[in-house]
């Protein structure tokens, strides 16, 4: 057989000694998107061209009868002798029974997971932190509280805007600090001298964000994808858990004789809606949140009931005694809110200031408002009213040892309730119409 000229295409029927030349003159023929050309020295390298004129090395053999092709290379970055070598270690691998395909695809996967691996290691809790404000959510709960998730964003916010109350910018919230670090460097070394410079600044509100943190920090370790970076327990450390202010409840609460004047000091108070507001409170025994929330969609003036959001269940409803109906029926309705303000909340968020002033006319030193909500508890008890009774008029989860709790439907509650407002108003020296149309409060002589 004659040999082809040197300006030829090469027989791709036949196999080649594959050289500079030959792989220069090869072409893809017409009608084909690409072809083939044998080594006669490796016989599992191939060149190929496509038909756009693209060549590379390529290696071909079988594997349980089936064509293996794994592309080498382009011709232009690979040798003759190196794409031969590399054929042969890839038959090599096949005659062991090895894929080289799938060898590829483990390399590829594992580089594919350290690049992810690195990329966790360098994940910061600033990054996972809005996921966690909008994902997380407390136990038995769908979602965050409002109030809680507000301050949730207080505590981690950058702070620098111009404050609501007085002069100069906001400072930054207590968990600002933490959102820079990598979650894998999150641990009790940080957290300890986290918790140390914000405790300078203020040691109970550093407690509070730190508790909140260690939210965040349970969130994580619930995830997969975050579980390995993160230590859970970095918060609970001896050393952070030592340096905590110490929980002791408190006990504050209105004293029976204290009673009269406190109420004469809140009836004073120039702000109405903070005056009832307050009475309000000791009258009911609500969380300052929950009756601050009470829109008057949940006043039921013709079957006396309130309908508060609560912190245990979604709401719950209580009767409306006869007093509190009065004293809200003489508030003014300039929104959907019973407390109404003119602040951006639209109702009364903080009455300390005001309550303060009630305090301060009683000659008592120390009263908080959730003080009040302990008032109601004890005042109730001395009314005489049931203790599984008045846990559900406050909201309290039941007591099955306190009295073998059964929880009381609205009307059953009602004589209670009205039992101890009596109690309350006979200690503050009230006297009023029971049986008046609310929003006409007189007083009898």
């Amino acid at each position: 057989m004659a040999r082809p000229k040197k300006s030829e295409a090469p027989n791709l029927a036949e196999r080649v000694n594959l050289t500079g030349g030959a792989i220069e003159r090869l072409t893809c023929p017409p009608g084909k998107q690409q072809a083939f050309m044998r080594d006669t020295e490796a016989p599992s390298l191939r060149v190929r061209v496509t038909a756009s004129g693209a060549k590379s090395f390529v290696f071909e053999a079988k594997l349980n009868r089936q064509t293996i092709r794994r592309t080498i290379g382009d011709v232009r970055d690979w040798t003759i002798e190196k794409a031969r070598a590399e054929a042969r270690d890839l038959a090599v691998m096949l005659d062991k029974g090895t894929d080289p395909r799938e060898l590829e695809r483990k390399q590829l996967a594992d580089k594919a997971a350290q690049q992810t691996a690195a990329a966790a290691q360098a994940l910061t809790v600033g990054e996972v932190w809005p996921l966690y404000l909008a994902t997380g959510k407390p136990k038995r709960r769908d979602a965050w509280k409002p109030r809680y998730r507000a301050d949730l964003e207080a505590m981690a916010a950058p702070g620098g805007e111009k404050k609501k109350r007085g002069e100069g910018l906001t400072r930054p919230g207590p968990l600002r600090p933490l959102l820079a670090l990598r979650l894998a460097d999150v641990n009790e070394d940080a957290l300890k001298s986290w918790f140390d410079s914000e405790a300078l600044k203020g040691k109970h509100q550093a407690t509070r964000a730190l508790m909140m943190f260690r939210g965040f920090l349970r969130w994580c370790a619930a995830r997969p994808e975050y579980r390995s970076l993160i230590d859970r327990d970095a918060g609970r450390a001896a050393a952070i858990v030592e340096a905590l202010p110490s929980n002791t409840r408190r006990t504050d609460a209105l004293e029976a004789a204290q009673v009269p004047g406190w109420w004469a000091g809140v009836e004073q108070l120039s702000n109405r809606t903070a005056s009832v507001y307050l009475r309000a409170l000791l009258l009911t025994g609500a969380r300052r949140e929950e009756l601050a929330a009470l829109t008057w969609a949940n006043v039921d003036f013709q079957w006396r009931k309130l309908t508060l959001a609560d912190k245990v269940e979604d709401t719950r409803t209580i009767p409306l005694t006869p007093y509190l109906a009065q004293i809200l029926a003489t508030l003014p309705r300039v929104g959907p809110h019973v407390f109404a303000s003119t602040g951006k909340a639209g109702r009364i968020t903080d009455t300390r200031a005001s309550h303060a002033q009630a305090l301060k006319h009683a000659c008592i030193d120390h009263l908080t408002v959730h003080g009040l909500r302990r008032s109601f508890s004890l005042l109730g008890e001395a009314a005489g009213a049931p203790a599984g009774a008045i846990a559900q008029v406050m909201g309290h989860k039941p007591s099955a040892t306190a009295e073998g709790y059964r929880p009381r439907s609205v009307d059953a509650l009602r004589p209670f309730l009205a039992q101890i407002e009596a109690h309350v108003l006979a200690l503050a020296g009230v006297k009023f119409d029971a049986q008046a149309e609310p929003g006409k409060l007189r007083v009898v002589a």
